[in-house]
């Protein structure tokens, strides 16, 4: 799946408002069997959308349709637990393009820099207010722009700064991968190369 190139998206935002979600129920095990990033999705948070019958579990807010947006706002400590990059395939390939959450596991963090996905790290006291601003407005949009590294509440027009590395953020700005990345800089490399070889 081609990554797209990432520079601002405004959108509103589906809340899961639980501390400590894991990649296990980000996506669970039984759905690793895939190599290719592709239909994942399907399979988002699937023991908290479905119970044991394969019934939707209405409760769940990616089941219920007034939430709906490109932003997913998670509780604290996103993406814990084992390595598996098929987490932030999910995501992606559900539609997500922003996860916001007050605080992220590394390598969850990496993984999801490396495929798209764009982490964004706020205040506890922020991410409390983006909460009660969903659920004032369950339609409610948010501004992402990754040049000037910021979100920002629309409708309160307060901007939340955020960081990103910069190596990733050029990749994300271009939909690059690391290959892709490389590629990108095949003339300099050859450049490089040839005064190295003939001085």
């Amino acid at each position: 799946m081609p990554i797209e190139k990432f520079i601002k998206i405004q959108s509103s935002a589906v809340p899961v408002d639980i501390e400590n979600i894991d990649t296990d129920q980000i996506i669970p095990a039984r759905f690793l069997k895939a190599i290719e990033r592709k239909g994942f999705g399907n399979n988002l948070f699937r023991d908290w959308r479905y119970d044991k019958s394969n019934n939707i579990i209405s409760s769940f807010p990616l089941n219920q349709v007034k939430y709906s947006g490109q932003i997913l706002i998670g509780g604290k400590n996103f993406g814990s637990g084992s390595s598996r990059e098929h987490a932030a395939w999910a995501l992606y390939d559900y539609g997500f393009k922003v996860v916001v959450s007050s605080f992220f596991a590394d390598i969850f963090k990496g993984n999801a820099l490396n495929n798209g996905l764009l982490p964004v790290q706020v205040t506890s006291a922020e991410l409390s207010e983006i909460f009660e601003t969903i659920d004032a407005d369950t339609q409610a949009t948010f501004t992402v722009d990754l040049v000037h590294e910021t979100f920002t509440i629309d409708n309160s027009e307060k901007v939340i700064d955020f960081e990103i590395n910069p190596y990733k953020k050029e990749c994300l700005l271009n939909g690059y991968d690391d290959i892709d990345y490389l590629l990108s800089l095949k003339k300099e490399i050859e450049i490089f190369e040839s005064k190295e070889r003939y001085g």
